[in-house]
């Protein structure tokens, strides 16, 4: 696919994602989920990656739908998701949840971190929010932005946002759509971590590449995805199915060079 509004590199087992319409702040498009779609499923079937960062470029994470795109949408009397039939569908198939929009990160092998470099606004909080980790540069603004402009909690916000930031804390945010800088969402549990500007990237990679380098990649990919099936199942069928994984993965290699790198008191090679 030729990528026009989206970046995509990988470097040292960490594939970077790069939201790439800086002159309209990242706004989302249709063209820019297909692309994003695209990227991802390519990441999470290279064998070679382990960890993907998705960030913005310039000054903006994503500044939510474009505006001629909501224009279009009054135009044409209804919502228009500008996306084709050649959409690609990473994560597909681990449950019949996750089969759907962003909701799909949650079936993806590879760990996805957001690195929030500036406004993350509607549709730019929503992908932030399926991420499995946020960023933040200090002063980043986010919002949810839809009771603005008369529109419901979109892509499921309704669902993860509470379950990231509680209910209460979920409801002030949805409700009034207000902004929040980076430094509150840090003290409501909306972001993971939060440092000047000009560090985020490069404490961001710190973080990526020490997961790729130094967590066993099996370990990543089943334990975020214990994480996010089990929000949809009982304690024991959780409890029984580590069990289950125990077993099995301690017969494989890299939980013996696991064992071995502990005794001899050095990094794992993974």
């Amino acid at each position: 696919m030729e990528l026009k509004t989206i970046g995509y590199l990988v470097d040292r087992r960490v594939a970077t994602i790069t939201l790439n319409r800086p002159h309209r702040l990242n706004a989302w498009t249709g063209r820019m989920h297909t692309e994003y779609r695209w990227a991802l499923e390519r990441a999470d079937h290279d064998a070679d990656v382990r960890v993907v960062v998705v960030t913005g470029e310039g000054r903006a994470f994503c500044a939510g739908a474009d505006a001629g795109a909501l224009e279009g949408h009054v135009e044409k009397g209804g919502y228009d998701p500008g996306t084709g039939a050649d959409l690609a569908n990473p994560g597909f198939g681990i449950r019949p949840e996750f089969d759907h929009d962003f909701a799909f990160h949650f079936g993806l092998r590879t760990p996805v971190i957001a690195a929030v470099n500036g406004p993350a606004a509607g549709v730019g909080l929503v992908l932030a929010c399926y991420c499995d980790l946020r960023f933040a540069a200090a002063g980043a603004k986010l919002t949810t932005s839809h009771g603005r402009l008369n529109l419901p909690a979109e892509y499921g916000l309704s669902w993860v946002l509470p379950r990231i930031v509680g209910l209460g804390r979920a409801m002030d945010l949805l409700l009034s759509s207000r902004v929040v800088l980076a430094e509150e969402a840090l003290e409501l549990g909306l972001v993971n971590r939060l440092w000047p500007h000009e560090e985020l990237l490069s404490r961001t990679y710190e973080y990526a590449y020490g997961l790729a380098e130094g967590i066993a990649p099996r370990s990543l990919s089943e334990t975020k995805r214990q994480v996010y099936v089990d929000q949809h199942r009982d304690v024991g069928t959780s409890i029984d199915e580590a069990r289950r994984l125990l077993e099995e993965m301690m017969t494989e290699p890299h939980f013996h060079e696991g064992v071995r790198a502990l005794s001899e008191k050095r990094d794992p090679s993974f």
